[in-house]
């Protein structure tokens, strides 16, 4: 991938500005978005206070993304991707299906704790109700979690580790709102938790519990 060409540099001549690529500064905004959604919550996120922040023209953000829904939608592709890669890298870190899915869930805490605002995206009501995108966005990214969860939980159920009397999709059901409960109290607190720790802790308490008699 090319730099992009730069038309000058204010830290080596002093007379103008750092010019950004169009996708530089679209991470930029996008990241700007995450950061105000966490500080004021992402019902309150207006394109002004976005680009007041970044210290350029809504015009310029328009530029980038011609409106609010475009700009959330890049938002919420942004934090999907991030999950989808956390995701496959929890389920190369070992063999065992006990071992993978514990490996899910810290992966799913890891990416809440670098991403804050996740839990309150995912439950705005303004942003999923009006945005149809946002919302399918968000579902889809929630649906393979659990999928990735049951697959895992059916093939520790077929070990003989769980208890095989609970449908998988009913653990894995478990197991989400775990996450989900553990990350709002985490989220609407004053965050002075070990989040991974924490969704760890208890989910091994949710383990031994599903686990099968004798282990």
């Amino acid at each position: 991938m090319r730099l992009p060409k730069y038309v000058c540099d204010y830290s080596l001549t002093n007379r103008c500005p750092v010019r950004k690529s169009a996708e530089l500064r679209k991470a930029e905004i996008v990241a700007t978005v995450l950061d105000l959604a966490d500080g004021i919550g992402p019902d309150r996120v207006t394109t002004g206070a976005v680009a007041s922040q970044i210290g350029v023209t809504q015009a310029a953000l328009f530029r980038h993304f011609p409106t609010k829904d475009a700009l959330w939608q890049a938002v919420a592709e942004h934090v999907a991707e991030g999950l989808a890669l956390a995701w496959d890298g929890a389920l190369n870190l070992g063999d065992g299906p006990l071992v993978r899915l514990r490996a899910l869930i810290a992966a799913q805490f890891a990416q809440i704790a670098a991403t804050p605002a996740l839990p309150m995206l995912l439950f705005s009501r303004e942003l999923n109700v009006t945005n149809a995108e946002l919302r399918a966005t968000f579902h889809g990214r929630l649906t393979t979690f659990h999928g990735l969860l049951a697959t895992e939980i059916r093939t520790a159920q077929e070990a003989g580790v769980l208890r095989g009397d609970m449908p998988a999709n009913d653990a894995a059901v478990l197991l989400t709102s775990l996450v989900q409960g553990v990350a709002i109290r985490w989220a609407l607190g004053a965050r002075d938790f070990d989040l991974r720790a924490e969704g760890l802790r208890l989910f091994d308490v949710q383990c031994r519990l599903l686990a099968a008699e004798g282990k």
